[in-house]
């Protein structure tokens, strides 16, 4: 993750010193679509200077908050922060650029900008939200993000392990800090499922008649308890 911070830092403020008056014909957005003469009425020189205060303070601001959030063990939130921090950034310095240049795609881009910001917050929450293991008469019910519904007949084995297997990839899912949903693909080739809500061991391991695996991590409910519970209900 600090690698990510590192990197897109330094990218914020190597955008401040890319754009110059020279290129910024070329590629500064809403500028580069103006007529010659619309140019004319622009302070350029003025603006570029608050193109790269900004992307100067983004990128050192980004780092700073972000390795705050890091050491201070906020390793889920990091994620939000990453994605949402430059965007709402974004917005405010789109917003506050209308002063130098009135551009109708400038104020269009705000909004898409902000509507996208707004579902990455939507879908942030929902996969935040813990996926809880509920035991039916017959069945496992996965409630939540990324859940399904393991009748109890379906199930070869259940156990619990102390480690969760080798990731190399995430084939389709979620991942921020600790929490990991969705289909993973391990060292040995394998596509399984995890619903981790938290790092707490050990972790129950579901393997259904069909081969396929569900790792399973509870946040609230101590999972060797769960663990107890199925067993239970598969005696009965």
């Amino acid at each position: 993750m600090m690698y990510t911070l590192i990197g897109m830092s330094l990218l914020f403020i190597t955008i401040g010193f890319i754009v110059t008056e020279r290129n910024a014909k070329y590629l500064l957005a809403g500028y580069n679509t103006m007529s010659i003469e619309e140019r004319k009425k622009v302070d350029i020189k003025t603006y570029l200077a608050y193109f790269k205060k900004f992307h100067v303070f983004l990128g050192l601001s980004f780092f700073l908050i972000g390795m705050v959030l890091i050491y201070s063990g906020y390793e889920n939130e990091i994620s939000i922060f990453i994605v949402a921090y430059p965007i709402l950034a974004y917005i405010y310095f789109i917003f506050r650029s209308t002063k130098y240049f009135d551009s109708k795609k400038n104020k269009i881009t705000t909004y898409i900008v902000a509507a996208a910001l707004l579902f990455i917050i939507v879908m942030f929450m929902r996969d935040f939200k813990e996926t809880k293991l509920i035991l039916h008469a017959n069945a496992i019910e996965f409630k939540g993000g990324y859940g399904e519904i393991i009748p109890l007949k379906a199930i070869k084995t259940i156990e619990l392990i102390h480690d969760q297997p080798k990731i190399t990839r995430r084939t389709n899912g979620f991942s921020a800090g600790n929490i990991k949903k969705g289909f993973y693909k391990t060292d040995k080739g394998e596509v399984v499922k995890l619903i981790i809500n938290a790092d707490t061991k050990p972790y129950i391991l579901i393997t259904k008649l069909n081969g396929k695996k569900v790792y399973y991590s509870s946040k609230e409910e101590p999972n060797e308890k769960l663990f107890e519970m199925i067993k239970v209900a598969q005696k009965n």
